[in-house]
């Protein structure tokens, strides 16, 4: 199965550059959007291997992940496309059970479930990811133990047959309602997450609006 890594980035040079280089020992393309950073995420990516897209300024997390999408269905015959935050939370290592679990069972959509280790996330995301989790996995009508996790396998098949139209976090969400809707699978693979100190660019009011909003069009 013809795999590419597509890792959507903002101002992430301080680990864009160790993630793509382990990418690569793995034997797999991996393409970075920088979203319109302000330091040399472009240059680290590049310079370790990645094919780099550039936005002049930030658009959001759907806006990358739909354009690296689109390419990837134009111009490039690859089977599926792995997803992966470039700021350190995902092991590039933990790709394999992704590639594994697409080769034994055929699923359409493979998320990353963080949700059996919980001892390094912080308790407010514990609360947050099981209550969303659970509300999308009824709109779903298949259980998804980590909805939130960006960390995901997806078969170009998917990618071909919804339209996506959020350009912000919630574009994961709606990702896994219109792949539902459209009768493809999704299983889940544990992964490990790895917690630093970074600060995280989900705004809590308005992006839980914007999850809200989302589920209640779904709903309805």
């Amino acid at each position: 199965m013809r795999t590419c890594v597509l890792i959507p980035s903002y101002n992430g040079e301080s680990t864009i550059g160790s993630i793509v280089k382990g990418i690569k020992e793995l034997g797999l393309d991996v393409m970075v959007i920088d979203d319109g950073s302000t330091d040399a995420t472009e240059k680290h990516a590049s310079e370790n291997g990645a094919i780099v897209m550039r936005h002049p300024a930030n658009l959001g997390k759907g806006a990358s992940l739909k354009e690296g999408f689109d390419f990837i269905v134009r111009k490039t015959n690859f089977d599926a496309v792995v997803i992966m935050d470039g700021d350190g939370q995902h092991d590039p290592r933990d790709i394999q059970k992704f590639l594994s679990r697409a080769r034994e069972c055929g699923d359409d959509i493979i998320v990353g479930n963080r949700m059996a280790l919980t001892g390094d996330m912080p308790i407010i995301r514990v609360v947050t990811n099981r209550l969303m989790s659970l509300l999308l996995s009824v709109i779903c009508k298949q259980r998804i133990p980590d909805t939130q996790c960006g960390f995901r396998l997806i078969r170009r098949k998917v990618l071909k047959s919804i339209k996506l139209v959020s350009d912000k976090y919630d574009m994961e969400s709606e990702l896994l309602i219109k792949a539902s809707r459209a009768r493809f699978k999704i299983s889940s693979v544990p992964i490990a997450t790895i917690y630093r100190d970074e600060l995280s660019r989900i705004n809590p009011m308005k992006d839980t609006i914007r999850f809200f909003i989302l589920l209640l069009k779904s709903y309805f």
